[in-house]
């Protein structure tokens, strides 16, 4: 398989892009008809006009796997506000493009559709999926559920790499879609043959535990009002060393401290990491509004703020992955959460091209509400604040 990655800043400069990309002749090909590709996974600002975009690419017999961002790479090049292509020439008969709405059906019953027409169309499928992130009323979407129940109707030794749909951190509505149609409050699958396309990856979040284990005394669903019987909002601005007291009333939570100082916290019955993150106060009730529910007797950390050590922890694994497997990779696709870029500034980009440097291939990935992957020697899972990548490989 032969793939090449594309940015442009408006579905004229895609246009553009993709007839030069198309223009130029494979050094293996001597007939020299060019690159001829038959599927695009397209990462999209929602300022941009995907219809448009959606119409260049199946004018020109392209299938199409979308979401839209907050924020949007290649290699060497990331941009907010604009369209991020990965173009591949693989073969039809290994994938399917499958979109679904959740309008009529739950998350469970979607789901299930998707893994019973995955198992249909191929003995030994795997997955590349995104989902909507947030509704126009900024509700998130519930990945927990999507992978638990994905993971339990393909079975569990079957592989899905994805993320949630980003929409620029406005919190107003994402979008997937694929050349012919879209939602905003659904999924799109690319469902490819195992046996003839291998993808090797993992997700990563590289946050460090900071001093003792700390404890939820009292919480309801997503609000948390205690920890170790003191109350949450005055106990994390303290850690922070924030006050609402005096100047400090105006900052901005979610963007300033949410993501660079989340909560670590490990998955019942095993030592996997899971990052829990505050994303505003509630005022009212005088509780931080967490991203995923913490139960009551939880235990967990708080972290360390980010350093250079997080990048060379993605690297490092993706090189002692690549030794396993012993191959390379046609292409890859990473979904990085849309918190690692306030976070972790310029390190965030150098993580992406790294990636891409290992794995010697054309990249294309987006900043996401979610990520869905395999852990590090673990289960599929939905993460938040990780590095989520995946290599793909044409056997």
């Amino acid at each position: 398989m032969k793939a090449r990655s594309i940015y442009g800043k408006s579905p004229e400069e895609i246009k553009t892009a993709l007839e030069q990309c198309m223009a130029d002749a494979r050094p293996d090909d001597p007939v020299g008809r060019g690159f001829i590709p038959t599927l695009a996974v397209v990462f999209i600002s929602i300022k941009q006009d995907r219809k448009a975009v959606r119409e260049i690419l199946a004018a020109l017999d392209i299938d199409v796997f979308g979401a839209t961002s907050c924020g949007e790479f290649v290699n060497g090049h990331q941009s907010k506000g604009g369209i991020s292509i990965l173009l591949m020439d693989l073969d039809r008969d290994a994938y399917s493009i499958l979109l679904e709405e959740l309008t009529k059906l739950s998350i469970r019953e979607v789901t299930k559709k998707v893994a019973d027409f995955s198992l249909s169309k191929f003995s030994n499928p795997a997955m590349i999926v995104c989902s909507t992130g947030v509704t126009s009323s900024a509700e998130l979407f519930d990945g927990e559920t999507l992978v638990h129940e994905l993971s339990n109707a393909m079975g569990r030794d079957k592989v899905f790499f994805g993320g949630m749909a980003g929409d620029d951190f406005t919190l107003t509505g994402t979008a997937v879609f694929t050349h012919n149609g879209e939602t905003n409050h659904g999924l799109v699958a690319l469902v490819l043959n195992a046996d003839k396309v291998s993808l090797n990856g993992m997700a990563i979040t590289g946050w460090k535990k900071l001093g003792i284990s700390r404890k939820v005394t009292k919480s309801k669903g997503k609000l948390l009002y205690s920890i170790d019987g003191k109350p949450a909002v005055e106990m994390y601005l303290k850690y922070l060393g924030k006050s609402e007291q005096g100047g400090d009333q105006d900052f901005d939570l979610l963007n300033e401290l949410s993501f660079e100082y989340p909560f670590i916290t490990e998955r019942e019955n095993s030592h996997e990491i899971l990052i829990k993150s505050p994303m505003n106060i509630d005022h009212q009730e005088n509780a931080l509004v967490m991203d995923m529910e913490m139960k009551e007797d939880e235990t967990f950390w708080f972290s360390v703020p980010p350093d250079f050590d997080i990048v060379e922890e993605i690297i490092e694994e993706a090189k002692a992955l690549k030794n396993t497997v012993k191959e390379d990779a046609d292409a890859l696709l990473v979904f990085s959460c849309a918190g690692r870029e306030p976070a972790l500034g310029p390190l965030v980009t150098m993580e992406n091209e790294g990636l891409a440097e290992v794995w010697k291939s054309p990249m294309a990935g987006f900043f996401t509400y979610g990520e869905f992957g395999r852990a590090k020697n673990g289960q599929q899972h939905v993460h938040s604040t990780a590095c989520c990548w995946v290599a793909l490989k044409e056997k």
